[in-house]
């Protein structure tokens, strides 16, 4: 049985924005997916039964989905940490003192400090909001983590990571376009957009139950979870393929090997230029194999 120590729950692909770049698609036009209230309590159960000590609700943008609130509140009940991957462009008044529970954290994605540039990669005014709202979890001593995607010629990276320290923001990351789903360009999604660490812990659920390696592999499903149990999943031939895959394809995507040359991907130096296997990680700060600072960089969408 394949170690398990983090999971994203993907659980609804409605958003407000409709990002250029947007590896699961979501949009205005997206749904909550197939899985019940219940078939999500049934899964935070069964991860934490085996072993899983994080989950992160993503989307789509998880706060419009009406059910965040009790799915917080399973996972916390379970011992879970939880993180919440939001646009931050609309934060129910209703929703601030969860988000201030122990063991609660939040995640966003930021593109300029430039309004116009912000907007144009997210398909709508959504800078002002978003940079209030960063703003708000600070005050409240909410932990946040922000990441700063690297999509365009000339766009305003540096500025927008300097924006976020003045905002308070202590944990920020950079990360280049993956090219699936909206943000494929040049080439199909493939392999050599992972990180090369869905092997290692990880595993991601869909709105429809759908299990993948990672939420970037959405081509890679070994399972569903409304037709077995997520142990049984885990240990299938299917699963156990797509795993032995994925290593080989990893184990030969660089050059040596370790000790010989081949860069440690937990090295505090790694950076983008180290290779998939640094930027990014696939986990958020205090889960996967670096912990306890998590990997080279937060995995952002």
């Amino acid at each position: 049985m394949p170690e398990l120590n983090f999971a994203w729950l993907e659980i609804t692909g409605k958003c407000q924005l409709r990002c250029e770049h947007c590896y699961a698609e979501s949009g205005p036009q997206g749904t909550h997916g197939s899985m019940s209230p219940s078939d999500w309590h049934r899964v935070i159960d069964q991860l934490a039964s085996y072993g899983v000590t994080m989950v992160q609700f993503i989307g789509g943008e998880p706060m419009l989905h009406p059910d965040l609130p009790v799915l917080v509140e399973r996972a916390l009940d379970q011992g879970l940490r939880v993180e919440i991957f939001s646009n931050l462009v609309h934060v129910p008044a209703t929703l601030w003192p969860l988000l201030e529970r122990a063991g609660v954290s939040l995640a966003t994605s930021y593109y300029s400090d430039d309004p116009a540039e912000h907007s144009a990669i997210t398909g709508r005014p959504s800078h002002a909001r978003t940079k209030a709202n960063v703003a708000e979890a600070v005050r409240r001593d909410i932990p946040v983590r922000a990441g700063v995607i690297d999509l365009r010629k000339g766009q305003r990276v540096a500025a927008a990571q300097r924006e976020l320290v003045t905002l308070g923001v202590q944990e920020i990351g950079v990360d280049r376009l993956r090219q699936v789903g909206r943000g494929v360009r040049e080439s199909r999604p493939d392999t050599s957009q992972l990180c090369g660490r869905c092997t290692s812990g990880v595993i991601a659920i869909s709105p429809d139950g759908a299990v993948w390696p990672c939420v970037f592999s959405r081509w890679l499903p070994v399972g569903n979870v409304m037709d077995a149990a997520l142990a049984d999943i885990l240990a299938s031939p299917q699963a156990q393929q797509v795993r032995s895959e994925l290593e080989a394809d990893f184990a030969a995507r660089e050059p040596g090997t370790a000790g010989k040359g081949k860069k440690d991907p937990c090295d505090p130096q790694c950076g983008p230029s180290c290779g998939p296997a640094c930027a990014p990680s696939c986990w958020p700060t205090g889960t996967g194999p670096c912990t306890p600072n998590g990997g080279c960089q937060p995995n952002y969408d």
